[in-house]
């Protein structure tokens, strides 16, 4: 049979899509089966996409980014040939500056705007605020940095394809008051009337890089993941994603990808963007000790409240024999971490044992490091390292070395969800949870008969109750699959009229690996099947009604957190021998 054929409903990721506040089900086809899909209002969720990098949600702070007319003019013209094939670039010219008013709070930053030389052949680009921000721009050859006061990052990358033309970023760690370009001729800032500079697609973004270009308009441009976006996942190298559900977390380190934002203790040095990053963005960053006198490391004291945390880290690999060995401890009564960067083997030393460790491999290039601790509330201690050996002795600068990492987080749980970005420098991150609802209708779903049919994994085995269920948007009646409050056990239960029909549960291996799963009901007839095998029946029961919406959570809450490759749906009661074929 083709089961696709036969379900009413089918949601498959792999198949299907989403927009801001939908995720579609490609059956029904008149949109009757998408999800209404809810996360929150700000951009701090990530998911990892089908090329394996990190992806966030991205915003150009700017307004009318290339519209320059609208800002503080400074003789501007429109029409120019641009880096991009249009003819979207501006001349800037004559003394004087090109700026827009801007107010952003302190925190990381990158600017970044194309440019190519005109009559000048230097640029001075500038951010006004609290503190200075400037940096001085040779537009010839490869490019060069003249100047630079205030940024902790500059760049400037010709554009391939487009001669003469340079993107142009810096970034840095203050507020914004201020976004400002001029041209000048000459490396001591020399400006005439004959001054210019070609200019085009101004951006301001939180971060340590300068992502592609968004245009904005009368409003921010925004782009990537966005804040009700349901996140189609490719975690794990996998070639079909899977639906992405989290709970809400809290961030709680206040830079989590800018080593010189953390407090510095002993010597050596803490270079930020220094490598790409799971991201595929030049932003992790590398600590290199240079002295044997004391343990050179970045550390943040966080206050929490008391109980389990997770802080996670991820580390770059090595070939061969390391030269350093990063150690990493959550809170300092524990035992630090010290990881063998090329085999993902590591050693625990120092004080008391941690809760758990775990060893992510990520990718080809990165290990991502998990710490687990039941901590009592207070102000405790985060700390990053490099060690010159796996016992976790301080390293000196002969064997040189350094150890790179990126994206620190510290989260209030048991287990680690998806990495939350923070650039603010005061204060923690929240990603609120997934909320995933209301796919289907009465014609979707059949009262008599029918089988729920879903691929899925948990987050972890945390002992909590997590739902798919169809219903009437009541308990009285409804049919559920579901993780159940107990490791590694899945439950099934259908309730017609507030009577309960089947109440079954299951052992399976793992709930954080997938498991195909369905439950068929028929009046005196109900069955679970787990992987191929029928686990429970029941031959007494009635079938619900009003079956009208499949929701990833039942009316009173037990939210699905997890990840979900199928959701079908099929009207009848499938044979047995479906049935296995079905979830084998």
């Amino acid at each position: 049979m083709s089961f696709f054929d036969d379900a009413s409903l089918a949601f498959l990721p792999s198949g299907g899509a989403g927009k801001d506040g939908k995720a579609y089900s490609i059956k029904p086809t008149d949109g009757s089966g998408d999800f209404t899909f809810s996360r929150g209002s700000n951009l701090a969720a990530t998911r990892v996409g089908p090329t394996g990098l990190i992806e966030k949600g991205r915003e150009n702070l700017l307004l009318q980014s290339n519209n320059f007319s609208t800002w503080n003019i400074k003789n501007v013209t429109s029409g120019h040939a641009g880096y991009d094939g249009t003819n979207d670039a501006w001349l800037q010219s004559g003394t004087g500056r090109l700026q827009l008013t801007i107010s952003e709070s302190t925190g990381v930053y990158t600017a970044s705007i194309y440019v190519k030389a005109g009559f000048s052949n230097y640029v001075q680009f500038r951010i006004g605020g609290s503190s200075t921000v400037l940096v001085r721009f040779e537009l010839i050859g490869n490019g060069t940095t003249i100047v630079d006061t205030g940024t902790f990052h500059t760049s400037i990358e010709p554009v391939s394809g487009a001669t003469g033309w340079y993107r142009i970023s810096i970034s840095f760690n203050s507020d914004a008051t201020q976004f400002r370009i001029q041209p000048e001729n000459d490396s001591s800032g020399t400006q005439t009337a004959d001054s210019s500079v070609y200019i085009q697609d101004a951006q301001l973004e939180i971060g340590l890089a300068a992502s592609e270009v968004i245009e904005s308009g009368a409003t921010t441009g925004k782009a990537g993941l966005l804040e009700n976006e349901p996140r189609f996942d490719y975690s794990g190298g996998a070639t079909c994603p899977s639906l992405l559900l989290e709970p809400s977390r809290t961030q709680l380190v206040s830079y989590s990808e800018y080593a010189n934002g953390f407090n510095i203790v002993g010597t050596g040095t803490a270079t930020d963007n220094a490598e790409t990053s799971p991201e595929g963005l030049q932003n992790a960053f590398e600590l290199n000790d240079t002295s044997s006198s004391a343990y050179y490391r970045i550390e943040e004291f966080i206050s929490v409240s008391a109980g389990n945390h997770t802080m996670s880290v991820f580390v770059k690999k090595t070939t061969g024999t390391p030269t350093h060995y990063p150690a990493i401890q959550l809170d300092s009564a524990r035992d630090y971490v010290i990881l063998n960067t090329t085999t993902g083997a590591y050693n625990e030393t120092g004080g008391t044992d941690n809760d758990s460790v775990e060893i992510e491999d990520w990718n080809s290039d990165w290990w991502r490091v998990i710490i687990t601790n039941t901590l009592t509330s207070g102000s405790k201690r985060i700390a990053i390292w490099p060690a010159l050996s796996s016992n976790g002795t301080s390293s000196s600068p002969t064997p040189t070395g350094s150890n790179v990492f990126y994206g620190i987080q510290v989260e209030q749980a048991s287990y680690p969800t998806s990495y939350i970005p923070n650039h603010s420098g005061t204060g923690s991150v929240t990603r609120l949870g997934d909320v995933c609802n209301s796919a289907g209708d009465s014609s979707t779903f059949n009262d008599s008969e029918g089988v729920l049919y879903v691929e899925i994994a948990a987050l972890a085995n945390d002992g909590a109750n997590r739902r798919i269920v169809i219903s009437d948007g009541t308990f009285q009646n409804n049919v559920q699959l579901y993780y159940y409050s107990f490791p590694n056990r899945v439950r099934t239960l259908v309730n017609s009229g507030g009577i309960t029909s089947i109440d079954a549960t299951a052992a399976i291996s793992d709930a954080t690996i997938y498991h195909k799963i369905a439950i068929r009901y028929k009046t005196n007839d109900f069955s679970l099947w787990v992987d191929g095998v029928q686990v429970a029946t029941d031959t007494s029961g009635n079938t619900p009604s009003g079956l009208n919406q499949l929701n990833f959570n039942d009316a009173g809450g037990s939210n699905f957190y997890g990840k979900a490759k199928q959701v079908l749906y099929f009207p009848t009661a499938l044979s047995d021998a479906d049935c296995i074929t079905l979830t084998t």
